[in-house]
């Protein structure tokens, strides 16, 4: 009902279980499909790796009562691009749909805030305990967030794939992240995903 009553949307199929899920979204080539992750016979974990290789042009945004991290990591590590907890306001679904279609990311606050706090403002206006990255750090950062590779990001800001990774390991380093996404959640939480 949410996505009927948006005039900038259109739906074009619904599934009841996984294996329907696939079927239709292959029929179908949408631009955005949101699954819920505990879909019957084939949860959307499965279902959005299954995408990933089929239709890797279908942006999947995770739709889920689960606030763990550790279904975040599953999720973005199978592909999905907007990761919405069922509880939160509709405003937040819609916000996924249209990040996703446009290439961008989208984690719901409650879940990207339970990871990383803002940095506290000191008296001075300053902030404490935010490590500072380097303008090159952070641009790497970034872009490997936004789900672009090495190679795609040398080329983008003229560097060569071997110092990216370096930029990389430095900046992950320094705010304690290990795995890709730990720095998309950051990302999230920084507002980097927003930017143009």
């Amino acid at each position: 009902m949410l996505i009927q009553a948006d005039e900038h949307l259109e739906l074009v199929g619904e599934a009841t279980s996984g294996p329907q899920a696939l079927d239709a979204i292959l029929a179908t080539r949408p631009d955005v499909a949101i699954l819920d992750i505990s879909l019957p016979q084939m949860n959307g974990i499965a279902l959005a790796r299954h995408l990933a290789k089929e239709c890797p042009s279908v942006g999947v945004v995770a739709l889920t009562s689960h606030e763990d991290r550790s279904y975040l990591d599953q999720a973005l590590d199978a592909g999905v691009r907007g990761y919405v907890l069922k509880k939160s306001t509709t405003a937040c679904l819609l916000h996924a749909v249209r990040g996703v279609h446009v290439g961008g990311l989208y984690i719901d606050p409650a879940v990207a805030g339970a990871r990383f706090e803002p940095p506290r403002q000191t008296k001075r206006g300053g902030t404490t305990g935010a490590p500072q990255l380097t303008e090159r750090e952070s641009a790497v950062l970034k872009f490997v967030a936004r789900g672009l590779t090495n190679k795609e990001i040398a080329g983008k800001l003229d560097l060569s794939p071997k110092s990216v990774e370096t930029y990389r390991a430095r900046g992950a380093t320094k705010l304690g992240l290990k795995t890709r996404s730990e720095i998309v959640r950051y990302a999230s939480l920084r507002g980097w995903l927003a930017e143009v």
